[in-house]
């Protein structure tokens, strides 16, 4: 069941992320990728937010969370573009972009990650409390 889960999340994430970056690239013309930036940024903020609320509080089965978390948010972002891409810039001697994109990924990532953290965090302390009250 967990494989079966992971892969239908994998195939969601991953649509999900062709989709999006479609879209940031209908509007966004420049050598600067930032629909994987997007892309990644949502991803850091979403498991962050994943592996404080919903999994302290249980309301999943731990097969439906990797489902969400290995396959679906980890088909979503994707390291493995974002290297390509640093490179490709590197290869086009778009030096401070390349720069740019590594430094906006590593700490934005690690601030969306603790922002998603501490969301869930808050959510899951309002939800127990709620819990309380009606006891």
């Amino acid at each position: 069941m967990n494989y079966l889960l992971v892969g239908i999340g994998g195939i969601v994430g991953s649509l999900l992320r062709y989709y999006l970056g479609v879209f940031t690239h209908s509007w966004w013309d420049y050598d600067f990728p930032l629909g994987t930036l997007i892309i990644n940024l949502i991803g850091c903020f979403a498991l962050g937010w994943i592996t404080t609320y919903i999994i302290k509080l249980k309301l999943l089965h731990p097969h439906i969370l990797a489902g969400i978390g290995t396959g679906l948010i980890g088909s979503f972002t994707t390291f493995s573009t974002f290297s390509v891409e640093t490179v490709t810039l590197i290869q086009h001697r778009l030096w401070s972009m390349a720069f740019l994109y590594v430094v906006l990924s590593l700490f934005g990532g690690l601030l969306m990650s603790w922002l998603g953290y501490q969301v869930g965090k808050r959510a899951a302390s309002k939800f127990q409390e709620k819990g309380e009250k009606a006891s």
